[in-house]
C-alpha cells in the first residue's frame, strides 16, 4: 500500500471539477495508492473575515493569527471547507471522513518560531498516525483540516502546504500539490514556461530573486523540508486537467516534480 497526501489550496477548491474528485475515488478503488486529502481555505476565510470586519495580514505567505481570527479559521477550514469536500467525495460515489488535527491530536503542534510576529501560527511536531490509518481502515478517504493542538489544549492555525508536508513524513508518502497551473512557472524572454523538474538550489535562488513569491513560498519550503525527510517524491499539478491526478500516479510526464538536486546526464 502506498500512500499519496494530495494538497487542495483554497484559491482551487472552490472551482475544482467532478472530474477531480473522480480521480481521488478512481485511485482509492484502485488498490495501489491510498489518497490523503489534506485543504486550505484561504479565500473563504478572507470573505468570511471581511464581512466580520475584522482586518487580516500576511507575512511570507503566512495569516497572521490573533485568538478571533483563529476561531474564524477553525470554523472555516474544518467545519465549512472540510465538510464541503468530504461531500463532493461522496457525490461521485465514494466514502470520505473529514477531521481536524485537533481531533485526536492529530497534529501536534507548538508555536513558530516568529509566534511574536503570527500570533497562533503552528508549526506541527508530531502527527497522530494510527488517526488516519484508522480512518482508512474503516474504507474512508480521509480528508484532514489543517488546525493544530498542543499538550495544553491551544489550536494552532497551521499553513496548509506545512501540514500536508508533515503528514507526508509521517506516513513516507509521495505528496501532490493541487494547483489550477500545470506546474511551477517561470518568465523567460517575456513569456512563462513550466518547469518540469526543479531543484532545491533553484528554488532558493527564485525565491532571492522574488520569481517565487507569497503563498508559493510555504509551498515550495514544504516541499523541500519532506524532501529532505525522506518525502519520496513531491509534486505540482494542474487538477483542473482531466485525468491530471491518475496520470501523475501513472509517472507520466505531467506538472513540476520538485528535488534535491538535479542529476546530471
Amino acid at each position: 500500500m502506498k500512500y499519496i497526501v494530495i494538497k487542495c489550496g483554497g484559491s482551487v477548491l472552490e472551482n475544482l471539477p467532478r472530474s477531480f474528485y473522480e480521480d481521488v475515488v478512481k485511485m482509492y478503488d484502485a488498490g495501489v495508492w491510498v489518497p490523503v486529502i489534506v485543504h486550505g481555505g484561504g479565500p473563504l476565510i478572507n470573505q468570511l473575515l471581511k464581512s466580520l470586519n475584522v482586518d487580516t495580514t500576511f507575512i511570507n505567505g503566512l495569516r497572521v493569527t490573533n485568538l478571533e481570527i483563529l476561531d474564524i479559521v477553525e470554523m472555516v477550514l474544518s467545519g465549512s471547507v472540510n465538510k464541503q469536500i468530504v461531500r463532493n467525495i461522496t457525490e461521485v460515489g465514494g466514502s470520505a471522513f473529514g477531521v481536524s488535527g485537533v481531533d485526536g491530536s492529530l497534529l501536534k503542534a507548538r508555536p513558530t518560531s516568529d509566534s511574536k510576529t503570527l500570533g497562533f501560527v503552528g508549526e506541527v511536531v508530531e502527527v497522530n498516525n494510527c488517526v488516519i490509518e484508522g480512518i482508512i481502515e474503516q474504507g474512508y478517504i480521509p480528508v484532514i483540516s489543517p488546525i493544530g493542538i498542543d499538550a495544553s489544549g491551544q489550536r494552532y492555525n497551521i499553513n496548509g502546504d506545512i501540514a500536508a508536508s508533515a503528514i507526508a513524513k509521517a506516513l513516507g508518502a509521495n505528496l501532490c500539490f493541487i494547483s489550477d497551473i500545470p506546474g511551477l512557472l517561470v518568465g523567460k524572454n517575456g513569456a512563462k514556461k513550466k518547469l518540469d523538474k526543479v531543484s532545491k538550489a533553484t528554488i532558493e535562488e527564485m525565491i532571492k530573486s522574488q520569481e517565487i513569491y507569497g503563498g508559493m513560498i510555504p509551498k515550495v519550503k514544504a516541499a523541500i523540508d519532506g524532501l529532505v525527510h525522506k518525502i519520496p517524491e513531491v509534486g505540482i499539478i494542474n487538477g483542473f486537467e482531466k485525468n491530471s491526478l491518475i496520470d501523475y500516479t501513472n509517472g507520466k510526464k505531467i506538472g513540476t516534480k520538485i528535488v534535491l538536486e538535479e542529476v546530471i546526464a
